[in-house]
């Protein structure tokens, strides 16, 4: 029987009945679970960096999950920076990324988890309500329900010889689109795998095609109802299967 790969998802600090916990939304853990084949393990963010090597040791890929909070600016060399913020969340993530990649450990990451990927690997973020003028939105209203938020899409084009392109077999796709934050410079080591009309990088992998895999959008929503997301947690499942190293 083969063996089913162990993945640790990554934990947000949030207030639960008026004290602090640890919580990851359930379509996450769905996504490895169901789609990908995988065991899921769910990794507090305490803030302990030096908890990383130990942590990454016994899994055999690391999720990094979108969240309502962001990046502190401090991480990548920026100033100011909206909020909401989870600085453990911040320390926790980046030590994990750099002793996966000390360790082999594939990286997956979803929305934040893809900023979080080309911080630690030197990049920089970009908050488009900074900027005066845009040629597209990447979030729905501010007043948008659940249903209206996950169901704002844009296109985006696949990099010829991507990664991307060859798990779903297109060459454009069309994504759901929560996020305000994007990639500004690329992290060192990582390529696009994809880009909107307007530029921004949807999708990005490590240039070995094995330790880093990350897009902007939410695979995690409905997978069943999207053909690239259902072949996006499939090779989650196959990566995490692969010998580590």
């Amino acid at each position: 029987m083969t063996k089913r790969p162990i993945i640790g998802v990554i934990g947000c600090n949030k207030m639960l009945e008026g004290e602090p916990a640890q919580t990851v939304k359930s379509r996450y853990i769905a996504g490895i679970a169901e789609f990908a084949d995988g065991i899921p393990l769910i990794i507090p963010s305490l803030g302990r960096p030096e908890d990383a090597p130990a942590i990454i040791a016994q899994l055999d890929g690391l999720l990094l999950t979108g969240a309502t909070s962001n990046i502190e600016p401090q991480h990548f060399g920026g100033v100011g920076g909206r909020g909401p913020r989870d600085p453990h969340r911040d320390t926790t993530s980046l030590s994990l990324i750099m002793a996966a990649q000390a360790a082999g450990v594939p990286v997956i990451g979803i929305c934040r988890g893809l900023q979080e990927i080309n911080v630690a690997l030197g990049g920089t973020i970009i908050d488009q309500r900074d900027a005066e003028t845009r040629a597209m939105d990447h979030h729905a209203a501010d007043d948008a329900d659940l249903e209206g938020m996950f169901g704002h899409t844009h296109s985006v084009d696949v990099a010829p010889g991507s990664l991307l392109g060859e798990i779903t077999g297109e060459r454009t796709l069309a994504v759901n689109s929560v996020h305000y934050q994007h990639i500004g410079q690329l992290g060192d080591g990582l390529r696009v795998e994809a880009t909107a009309e307007d530029g921004v990088v949807e999708a990005i992998s490590s240039r070995d095609g094995r330790s880093i895999f990350a897009v902007q959008w939410h695979p995690e929503w409905r997978p069943a109802e999207r053909p690239h997301d259902l072949a996006f947690w499939r090779y989650v499942g196959a990566l995490t299967r692969q010998p580590q190293g």
